[in-house]
């Protein structure tokens, strides 16, 4: 082939097209790539595995893997080129990347039953568990780790890292720990990737005496943490309120010659806010500027919530302001949102207020949401007055109140007592946009029970049945735990019978309020049956179902039964808590089994818990009697015999 000037040109070989196919590959030219491999069979030339690879690869990158698959199983063949692992390889990954870890799986084992030079690798399994693993599908990939193992295949630090990965990613850090473990014993030497999976397994998990414990591991081998590691440890501390260790291994990061980065410093300063420590936030945020380290909208945030948590909100506004001057974006509604519903569940409503005037003077716009807050905060600490107030200002500022508004406002009116203000809005809400759902319901029902109100609370049952809405298992907790409180626990029960007929699913609330009316109508064995059939029931007994068997069985005599329920508490994965325990104790004083209380009593020393004073006041009326307390004084704890002897040392002294 002679060039213009007359100089002959050698005529492509097939590794000139093959440079041709992957340099089209590499720029995302499929078409082209497909054009200079029919030019290539045009020409007659030989075709070899290198340039038949290239084309797989070619159509994977293309999307085009049915093809691929075809050229893999027929066409090689034709071209006179014998398949390699490098072929399967190519063609299972491309079919792993297009979602089709099935088919590559397929296409691994067949490739596994042909000659030793094309088995399955390394690099072939790893491919395959990565896809499925993308996929969603965990069982397939354990599986497939098994079956690796088991054609002689030694799964790679990849490999372990994967898996390991995937089982953290569950919350199966223990199952991890294992696969890892196993790994070692197998002469594995985890490089810092495997390490990091399972470090964050751990902190994602909260359990940092295994987290630090393979950190220090890890650190005997050799293997030296990067800023990512560092970076889990400080942040699994800081979550768990650890601040102190968390600023030693900041600390010990920084001698390691690890250079922290706005998130880590972010991270430090957050956790000092949370625990309130304003001033060693402040110190760290001057200590990141000083070494260069830019604080972002996170930085900013974190300290913003906490002198807004804690009370300083002058310097909260000063720190907005320097946002603003620095060209950082400020936060935005949804974070002073999430700030005033802080304090407003934690009744600080003055504070919220505060800041919901501040975001209006930096040019927020509050929405219907942020109002609604603020009424449920004023609500909670019953000032009905200033949530109406808010409730006024809203409907100026042009914003429509919506069905959560009324509730709150509704709800607001019942726990202040205010039962005619709250029907009032009720029968308004009823002419409004804003029209009553399954939630405003509710809470018309459960403020009209609790104020005695039982036909009024059914009437209004019975409107909502008819006007259609939507019944949850809420609703019928809040009507059979109301007839039970208004002393109609028969009609609770006959309303359980009607609602079990009607393959209804309850929750634990209703099984728990109903093997208490059950005791309070003498429905004992009934009652004891529905506690034994509840995980039949896919539910699991909570502490407050624990409290209402043990208290009921006690009251009726029944204490043998109420130790064994209290047996197997723990080992249901429920332990009691300090109110069950006073409970308990408070009821077998009632029946005189002083030294059953007494051993409960050592329970809840033995928990380092504490007793209530109601319970207290009873032990002290019990023991003040002659005689009682020097009875029983070498049986009570040492902790509780000062305050049960009190008076009867007084008597006798």
């Amino acid at each position: 082939m002679p060039r213009c000037d007359g100089t002959p040109v050698a005529p492509p070989t097939v590794h000139t097209y093959g440079v041709l196919l992957d340099s089209c590959c590499r720029a995302r030219q499929p078409d082209l790539a497909l054009a200079f491999f029919g030019r290539f069979l045009r020409a007659g030339i030989k075709a070899n595995n290198l340039i038949a690879n290239t084309l797989l690869k070619v159509l994977c990158h293309a999307k085009r893997t049915d093809e691929a698959v075809d050229v893999l199983l027929h066409r090689m063949p034709h071209l006179g080129c014998v398949p390699d692992a490098i072929s399967y390889t190519t063609v299972i990954k491309g079919l792993c990347d297009d979602s089709r870890s099935q088919h590559a799986l397929d296409l691994l084992r067949m490739m596994a039953k042909q000659e030793a030079a094309c088995s399955p690798d390394v690099v072939s399994y790893n491919t395959v568990i990565h896809g499925f693993l993308k996929e969603g599908k965990f069982s397939t990939t354990s599986n497939l780790f098994n079956e690796m193992v088991q054609q002689g295949v030694v799964p790679d630090a990849v490999t372990y890292s994967s898996i390991i990965g995937a089982l953290c990613k569950r919350g199966r850090s223990r199952e991890a720990r294992q696969i890892l473990d196993c790994g070692i014993l197998k002469g594995l030497k985890p490089d810092i990737v495997a390490y990091t999976t399972m470090l964050h397994g751990y902190a994602t998990e909260g359990r940092l005496v295994d987290m630090n414990n393979l950190y220090n591991l890890m650190i005997g081998e050799g293997i030296v943490p990067n800023q990512y590691v560092f970076s889990i440890l400080i942040n699994a501390h800081a979550k768990c309120g650890s601040v102190d260790e968390a600023l030693l291994i900041f600390e010990n990061m920084h001698k390691q010659g690890v250079q922290p980065d706005v998130v880590t410093y972010s991270t430090m300063i957050d956790a000092f806010c949370r625990n309130g420590r304003m001033n060693d936030a402040i110190e760290q945020f001057n200590q990141m500027i000083n070494m260069g380290v830019p604080p972002n909208i996170r930085t900013y945030s974190c300290l913003v919530r906490g002198y807004c948590t804690h009370g300083d909100l002058v310097r909260a506004k000063e720190l907005v302001h320097e946002m603003k001057e620095k060209g950082i974006h400020y936060p935005g509604i949804m974070f002073f949102q999430s700030i005033i519903n802080s304090l407003c569940s934690e009744g600080r409503v003055t504070d919220a207020q505060d800041i919901f005037d501040f975001m209006i003077h930096i040019g927020e716009k509050p929405d219907v949401i942020m109002f609604t807050s603020l009424i449920g905060g004023y609500c909670l600490v019953g000032k009905m007055q200033k949530a109406c107030r808010v409730h006024d200002d809203m409907v100026s500022v042009g914003i429509q109140p919506n069905t959560i508004t009324y509730s709150t406002l509704i709800d607001g009116y019942f726990k202040a007592g205010m039962v005619d203000a709250a029907l009032t809005l009720f029968r308004e809400m009823l002419g409004m946009a804003a029209k009553p759902d399954t939630l405003t319901y509710n809470i018309i029902m459960d403020g009209l029970f609790k104020a005695g109100k039982t036909v009024a609370a059914k009437e209004k049952f019975h409107e909502m049945v008819k006007s259609g809405l939507r019944l949850s298992i809420d609703t019928y907790n809040v009507i059979l735990s109301g007839l039970c409180k208004n002393g109609c626990a028969d009609e609770a029960v006959m309303l359980f019978n009607k609602l079990q007929a009607m393959n209804l699913k309850f929750d634990i609330i209703t099984l728990t309020t109903i093997i208490d009316a059950m005791f309070n109508v003498g429905r004992i064995e009934q009652a004891k049956n529905l506690f034994v059939a509840i995980p039949a029931k896919g539910l699991v007994p909570n502490v407050i179902t624990y409290t209402t068997m043990m208290s009921n069985l006690i009251e009726k005599g029944l204490v043998e039964e109420a130790d064994s329920i209290f047996s197997s508490m723990e080992t249901s994965g429920c332990p009691p808590n300090s109110h069950l325990l006073n409970v308990i104790i408070r009821k077998l004083l009632k029946k005189g089994e002083i030294v059953r209380a007494i051993s409960y009593m050592s329970i809840l020393d033995g928990k380092s818990m504490l007793l209530e004073a109601s319970t207290t006041s009873q032990l002290i009326s019990l023991f003040s009697r002659q005689g009682i307390y020097h009875k029983h004084k070498d049986l009570l704890p040492a902790r509780n015999a000062g305050c049960c002897g009190y008076k009867d040392d007084q008597r006798y002294n």
